[in-house]
């Protein structure tokens, strides 16, 4: 049976300070790749973002989203689905935020005042679903290891940009222990030689039958592989 595979965590230069690559080169790298998706998750407001924090708020939102855009129109050139997504940061804890779109940024400036149980709370009440990003991983901007599993809808047990498996068979126990569903990404900044995801057994039509997709189980998570070049 064909899989279909998907990039769940990624970063744009349009949007994202630690990036390398567009959108749009993005959306073509993961097209030669064989993936038939990608989620954009550029680093949000509190996070290591590249947008000037002087403008004023929707026009900082119009620029955020300005790296998912570019990859959803060459994704439609190309017949790649793009769907968009944002990675918030509470003092090196990160989540990544699904379900939600521009104008929804755009009419709730006060989730900056959020703490983590609060963006959850209302990000779920408007359909958003929240992923604990990376949970175990050391950096140095990570202070502690801060779990929230009352606070999450899934939790990311592979990520390629850890470069450690340890933090990843402990992401996926604590998931198992707090019986949270998990997801894979490769954390993707730019032209990455080893690439993770999410397969699913259809095509997604939308960021909703992604969400909807995880509830259910009966995926794939994609362990971390050399795609050919």
């Amino acid at each position: 049976m064909s899989l279909y595979r998907y990039e769940t965590h990624l970063h744009t230069s349009e949007a994202s300070a630690c990036s390398r690559a567009s959108g749009a080169q993005h959306a073509r790298f993961y097209k030669e790749a064989g993936y038939d998706g990608i989620i954009v998750t550029d680093h949000f407001f509190n996070g290591n973002c590249a947008v000037d924090r002087s403008l004023p708020w929707e026009d900082w939102v119009d620029l955020f989203c300005r790296g998912y855009e570019n990859a959803r129109e060459e994704g439609e050139r190309i017949g790649l689905s793009v769907f968009f997504g944002w990675e918030t940061n509470f003092n090196g804890t990160e989540f990544l935020i699904y379900g939600l779109d521009k104008e929804w940024l755009k009419a709730h400036p006060e989730i900056l005042t959020w703490s983590v149980e609060e963006q959850y709370e209302k990000i779920h009440a408007d359909g958003g679903f929240v992923v604990h990003a990376h949970p175990y991983r050391v950096r140095p901007y990570i202070k502690e290891v801060r779990l929230f599993p009352d606070y999450v809808d899934a939790v990311e047990a592979i990520n390629v940009g850890n470069n450690n498996a340890e933090f990843d068979r402990k992401a996926a126990e604590y998931a198992r222990l707090h019986s949270l569903p998990t997801t894979a990404g490769s954390d993707a900044h730019g032209y990455e030689s080893l690439l993770s995801g999410v397969a699913f057994d259809h095509k997604l039509k939308d960021i909703f039958d992604y969400i909807e997709s995880i509830k259910a189980g009966g995926y794939e998570l994609i362990a971390p592989w050399q795609p050919a070049r």
